[in-house]
Formats: structure tokens, C-alpha cells, sequence
């Protein structure tokens, strides 16, 4: 038994499951030799994901919703309109209001006539001053209406215009809070959605740890759930701490455009705080099956092996610690399904 194996606890040594097998397979196993590296040292921390554009569509008018084009899931582009709300009586106030502005024009314009021709009288004497001042006071207020009827008609037309709801941003419905033939009322929320392009995700950080991750060059963020390491774009340290827990949030920029990711999806970021030398393992070549981690070691013959293996922090984006399992110098198949394929087709010989 060697002093790697020895690491292992006897029930890990009893799930081991070591098989040889020879190698009959036409291609060779791509292999990575398991050696001491100068790698970053880390520091992980739970987090979860969310969307950097994520907003809630109001209504800012009253009336009733006669069109609800889609629903949780769809994706919805710029400037599509998303739903509608009968205008009939807006309709009607837009009427009311426009035919208020034809008769506040009219009445203008007779006053401006009116105005014009006592002027005129009074320029030849033929009027007094203070005519000439109850023309031009009734010219003034003529203008003063026909510019409230005006503001009145346009703000009749922009209230119109918010029965038709517009998509701010191309993104996807994440949740709809309205039915059809439901009423719409100022403020009342129809539809939720994001934009799935821009995502990043929110990590806890004790404050005893704030000051390294401040100072961290770089982070990589873990989505367990998928089984992919993405790099960070940037380390964003939010400058408040929730007292109960004592731990401040980090925000981390996710890579422009990356699927099969939504909000609220469990990460794990892992930030750089230094460099140090570890036994490491590519992270592509370790396969997890229920409760066992492992590795497929290729040992110099050819032949193929399940080792079970304990492992430590995340080095970088492309290789993991590794505590137990493993001796230095050994070799490990880059392609575990490959490698599993050989080592069934050889047990079955």
C-alpha cells in the first residue's frame, strides 16, 4: 500500500474499487501526469446567480388587459410588445381632449383678429388705452388655453400610449402575474423577465476573509450543477456588511452570454488570495458518481483503473488538489468516459 493509499480511510479503501484491465482498445488514452504545480491558492465561498438586468413590467394606466402575448419561458425581443390594455375610454378622452384644442384654437384665433384691429384703432385715436389693455389681457388668455388644451391633449395621447406594454430589453420571461380580462391598474405588476446575456453571481464572504478578496488579482465561479468552472470578468466588493452574520456580498461578473444558466442557480466563486505548490489533478479527469469522486489511473502497461481520490481547494480553472488517492507520477485519463468504456470492455473479456 503506498503512503498516498494510506491517506484513505479503510471505508474509502473498501469503495475504491481498483480493476485492471489490459489495454485493447485501438486509440491510446489521452493521459496528464498528477505532480506538485505552482498554482493559486483560493478561497471558496457559497453564492448564487443572478440576473445583472432583471426587472418587473407595471402597468401606468387603468383599464382592462385584452392581450397577454407571452408567458414564463419565452423570449422576448427589444421593443416587442409583451401585452395590452383596452383603450376604449382613453380613446374617448383623447377625442374629448383634441376637440378642446380646436376650440381653444378658434377662440385664439378671433381674439388675436380682435386684438390686431383694436390696435389698429387704437394707433389712430379712435379707442382708448384702456380698450387697447382688455384686448390684448383677453389675447393672453386665449393663448394661455389654447396651450393648457394642448398640454391636456398630449397627456391624453401619452396616457393612451401606456396601454400598449413594450419590452425595455431582449431578455426572458421568468414569471407572469396577471391573467387575461384582469384589470390593470397604475403600478400593478404583469411580467418578470431578465436578460440571460449578463449574469453574475453573488458570494458571502466572511469579513475576517473581505480583505484578501479585495485585494484578489482574479476569481473563478463553480456551477456544481452543470459541472463548469467559468472565469470571473470582474470582483465587485459591495460596501456594507450585514451585522447578524458578519460577511459582506461579492458580486462577480460572469463571461458575456453563457448557457444554461438562470438566476437563482447555486455557485460556489473561488477567489485567488496567493500562489503555493500542490499535488494537483486536471479537474476534467475527476468523475463523480453518487457519493464516490475518482479518477481513472493509466498505469505505464496500459491498463486502467478506478481509484477513488479525496480532493481540496480548486487551483485556477483547470486543475484541482488533490489530498488522497493518487501518487505522484502516476497517470490519469483526460476523457473519463472513454476511459470507463476501455475498463467495461476489458472486464467483460
Amino acid at each position: 500500500m503506498s503512503a498516498m493509499s494510506r491517506g484513505l480511510s479503510r471505508p474509502l479503501l473498501a469503495i475504491a474499487m481498483v480493476v485492471h484491465a489490459a489495454a485493447s482498445h485501438a486509440e491510446p488514452l489521452a493521459t496528464a501526469e498528477v505532480q506538485y504545480r505552482e498554482v493559486d491558492v483560493t478561497y471558496a465561498a457559497e453564492a448564487v446567480v443572478e440576473a445583472t438586468r432583471q426587472s418587473t413590467v407595471s402597468a401606468q394606466t387603468t383599464g382592462r388587459i385584452v392581450e397577454l402575448r407571452y408567458d414564463v419561458g419565452d423570449v422576448v425581443q427589444k421593443g416587442q410588445v409583451i401585452a395590452r390594455i383596452d383603450q376604449t375610454e382613453l380613446a374617448q378622452v383623447v377625442a374629448g381632449s383634441e376637440a378642446q384644442v380646436a376650440q381653444a384654437k378658434a377662440a385664439y384665433e378671433n381674439t388675436r383678429v380682435e386684438a390686431e384691429r383694436t390696435r389698429d384703432l387704437a394707433r389712430q385715436k379712435f379707442v382708448s388705452q384702456a380698450a387697447l389693455d382688455r384686448a390684448e389681457a383677453a389675447l393672453r388668455i386665449a393663448d394661455a388655453q389654447l396651450k393648457a388644451a394642448k398640454a391636456g391633449a398630449g397627456q391624453a395621447t401619452t396616457s393612451r400610449g401606456y396601454t400598449t406594454i413594450i419590452a425595455p430589453y431582449t431578455g426572458v420571461v421568468s414569471a407572469r402575474h396577471v391573467e387575461l380580462g384582469e384589470m390593470a391598474a397604475p403600478g400593478k405588476p404583469l411580467l418578470t423577465g431578465f436578460d440571460p446575456a449578463d449574469l453574475r453571481v453573488v458570494a458571502t464572504v466572511p469579513q475576517y476573509k473581505i480583505g484578501e478578496v479585495r485585494t484578489s488579482p482574479r476569481a473563478s465561479v463553480e456551477i456544481p450543477s452543470i459541472g463548469r468552472m467559468l472565469p470571473g470578468a470582474s470582483i465587485t466588493v459591495l460596501p456594507a456588511a450585514d451585522a447578524r452574520s458578519h460577511s459582506t456580498l461579492v458580486r462577480i461578473d460572469l463571461p458575456h452570454d453563457v448557457r444554461g444558466i438562470t438566476p437563482g442557480v447555486y455557485a460556489r466563486a473561488h477567489f485567488t488570495v496567493g500562489r503555493g505548490r500542490k499535488l494537483v489533478v486536471p479537474t476534467r479527469a475527476v468523475i463523480h458518481r453518487s457519493e464516490v469522486t475518482g479518477v481513472y489511473v493509466v498505469s505505464p502497461d496500459g491498463r486502467v483503473s478506478l481509484r477513488q481520490v479525496r480532493l481540496g481547494e480548486v487551483a485556477g480553472t483547470d486543475y484541482t488538489e488533490l489530498l488522497a488517492g493518487v501518487n505522484p507520477g502516476e497517470r490519469v485519463a483526460l476523457d473519463p468516459v472513454k476511459a470507463g468504456m476501455a475498463l467495461a470492455g476489458a472486464s467483460r473479456k
